[in-house]
């Protein structure tokens, strides 16, 4: 297979993974600290992901590539987690993910600074005007939502944008499941300590949906669907791959109207429709 379209494949598996995060996160942090949350996702798949490393015997990465996985750590294991688990205690999952069209935006801006990577200047173009479409949604619907929140969830792309460039750079040369795992891996000494502090005193009280958000979150959301989209962005381009981000608005609203019974308004479809729009020119122009 083309490696440009196996990274558009692979890009896309990742997205449909990552659309349920919000979702699934929204209904973890209902009973369960976001501190927790975040922490107890890191933990489980950081486990998870030594088990992975060491059953494929892989070398440790090199001192000069700590640094790198030190931002991926921040951006996707800490960062990203946490502010979006707070912004959730104020907004919807469905609110939320009209943010993630930013994400694309971002993304591209990091992979032009730290990949290299030079997208023609009509991609340039279809990138804001998708990332126009979401501040705009924002911006009509902020009297209906809460500015705290907001700021939390613009914040929570920008630290992802980072994460997403950098472990997609970093992928070329140490490989997609080898990055997340090592990032995780990393964030394990501190999330650990913050995971045991935070277990809730009566884990018997809380519902099991609330578990099963927990669960999706730490294997799917934070390993499983990275292995896939840092492989994606390595193959096809970390500015290219990553308008497939816009997707994800949409795949993520049918899931919060499905899973959490919140109402999707037309205005947020709209918004994600003209997303979607952008991210097929996006694409044509960015090589």
């Amino acid at each position: 297979m083309e490696k440009s379209t196996s990274g558009w494949l692979n890009g896309m598996i990742g997205v449909v993974i990552f659309a349920g995060s919000m979702p699934a996160t929204r209904a973890a942090v209902v009973e369960l600290d976001p501190y927790f949350v975040t922490a107890g996702r890191a933990t489980i798949a950081a486990l998870l992901a030594l088990a992975l490393l060491l059953w494929q015997g892989e070398r440790r990465p090199n001192r000069r590539d700590l640094s790198a996985l030190a931002v991926v750590s921040v951006g996707v294991v800490l960062g990203f987690p946490l502010l979006t688990a707070l912004a959730l205690q104020h907004i919807s999952a469905a609110h939320s993910l009209v943010f993630l069209g930013l994400l694309p935006l971002c993304t591209a801006l990091f992979g032009t600074l730290r990949g290299g990577e030079r997208p023609r200047p009509a991609f340039w173009l279809f990138s804001i005007a998708g990332a126009a479409c979401v501040v705009g949604y924002a911006l009509r619907d902020g009297a209906s939502s809460s500015i705290h929140g907001d700021l939390l969830m613009l914040l929570a792309v920008v630290v992802c944008g980072m994460g997403y460039a950098e472990g997609g750079r970093l992928s070329r040369k140490l490989g997609g499941w080898q990055v997340i795992s090592w990032a995780l891996v990393l964030a394990l000494p501190v999330m650990l300590p913050v995971f045991l502090y935070t277990l809730p005193s009566s884990p018997g009280d809380v519902h099991l949906s609330a578990w099963i958000g927990l669960g999706y979150v730490a294997v799917f959301s934070m390993l499983i669907g990275f292995i896939f989209w840092y492989r994606g962005l390595a193959q096809g381009g970390i500015a290219a791959v990553g308008q497939l981000q816009l997707l994800q608005p949409f795949l993520g609203l049918g899931l919060a109207a499905l899973l959490l019974h919140e109402t999707v308004s037309w205005t947020m479809l709209a918004v994600t429709i003209g997303a979607v729009i952008c991210v097929t020119g996006a694409r044509r122009f960015a090589t």
